[in-house]
């Protein structure tokens, strides 16, 4: 397994569905080698403050969020971990100011060039 740094398309969420996910721009999570990141879906854009360890013998990194929903604060927490099959998969929370302190699981994998939109 390889690390989880890099740009990560998001292919499933438990709450929303794909069309959702990908209404703004594709659905993303990003983890910067300096332990800060980025995340956006739907109308959703977060930004990172990550610490990496181990679960299972498998990288897991775990972190904290903030940002905004079509302009209204946002924050939280979540997790990131390879999956069995080599996806990242993962969690993320969200603090009252978002679906009143929902959360859902995430499945990503690698982001390739034909996950762009329009060439962005």
């Amino acid at each position: 397994m390889g690390s989880l740094t890099g740009r990560w398309r998001i292919v499933e969420m438990d709450l929303w569905d794909q069309e959702a996910i990908d209404l703004v721009e594709p659905g993303f999570i990003e983890f910067a080698g300096d332990g800060t990141g980025e995340f956006g879906f739907i109308a959703v854009r977060g930004w990172m403050d990550w610490r990496s360890t181990e679960r299972d013998g498998r990288p897991l990194v775990e972190f904290s969020w903030d940002g905004d929903d079509e302009g209204d604060e946002a924050s939280g927490r979540g997790w990131a971990a390879f999956g069995e099959d080599g996806a990242l998969t993962g969690h993320l929370f969200f603090h009252l100011f978002f679906h009143l302190g929902d959360d859902s699981g995430f499945r990503a994998t690698p982001f390739t060039g034909a996950d762009t939109r329009d060439g962005r």
